[in-house]
């Protein structure tokens, strides 16, 4: 009886400690999202693959970048998974690594481009912030601001949902966000707010310097971000739905500003 009790004693202990480990780490999961991840160089620990699935393909990308794979049962992956939708892979890293917004602007002044960054305000939604990421990612952005409140920050959802795009961006939490919009404008960057009420983005001159800002669905861009912009823009509706998703907002006018750069 007493080594039942040992036994049962030390499979808890051991139970805690793997819980305490998983908190502690970031995973990327599915096929797509964890190919992209390998691709981009992200700071991968470990790669789990499910017993019996043909995964050929990560297998050998993870080789190839000296990544080390290690199976494991499906009921473990899916103990593991915490967006239910593994795909029987997922990529362990010891957390996500955010930017510095001085290294989009030298990314922008490496390519020769005009600086195009992106400020999310007050964008909570994972599935959102993850969309927006993949548009910014196919629309050519240098880069995407975050504020460590009021924000989702870059999660296992969020990597899903940008469909690998998280780990192509570069992207940075700060702490004062109308403070680092200040620093942006000071280095010639202009601040354009997304809204409704803007004017047309078809009358806006987007072929400069610039960091656009999304605001949340409803509340829109906070007060003090507001008054910071220098111009605010808008999508022209012509149906009875009063707004759109904000991903759906940004892919637009992600689109627009690539086009006006051509």
């Amino acid at each position: 009886m007493k080594n039942a009790l040992n036994t049962a004693s030390f499979h808890k202990n051991n139970l805690c400690k793997e819980l305490t480990d998983f908190m502690e780490f970031l995973y990327i999961e599915g096929k797509r999202a964890v190919e992209e991840a390998i691709k981009a160089g992200a700071k991968i620990n470990y790669i789990m693959l499910a017993d019996g699935l043909h995964l050929g393909n990560i297998v050998a990308l993870a080789k190839e970048h000296r990544i080390r794979t290690k199976m494991v049962s499906r009921t473990k992956m899916d103990y593991t998974s915490k967006t239910k939708k593994h795909q029987g892979v997922i990529a362990v890293l010891s957390a996500f690594d955010y930017s510095d917004i001085d290294d989009m602007l030298d990314k922008a002044k490496t390519n020769n481009e005009k600086p195009f960054l992106i400020i999310a305000d007050q964008i909570t939604d994972p599935h959102n912030l993850g969309a927006i990421i993949r548009s910014a990612e196919c629309f050519g952005a240098h880069g995407l601001i975050l504020p460590k409140n009021r924000s989702a920050e870059v999660n296992e959802t969020v990597y899903r949902s940008s469909s690998g795009a998280a780990s192509r961006v570069k992207i940075a939490r700060v702490t004062n966000l109308t403070n680092e919009i200040s620093r942006l404008k000071q280095k010639g960057i202009w601040i354009i707010g997304a809204d409704m009420e803007g004017s047309s983005l078809e009358e806006s001159d987007f072929d400069l310097p610039l960091a656009l800002v999304l605001g949340a669905e409803g509340s829109g861009i906070s007060r003090l971000v507001k008054e910071k912009c220098d111009f605010i823009t808008g999508i022209p509706l012509k149906g009875h739905v009063a707004s759109l998703n904000v991903s759906v907002a940004a892919g637009i006018l992600f689109y627009k500003i690539s086009q006006s750069r051509r």
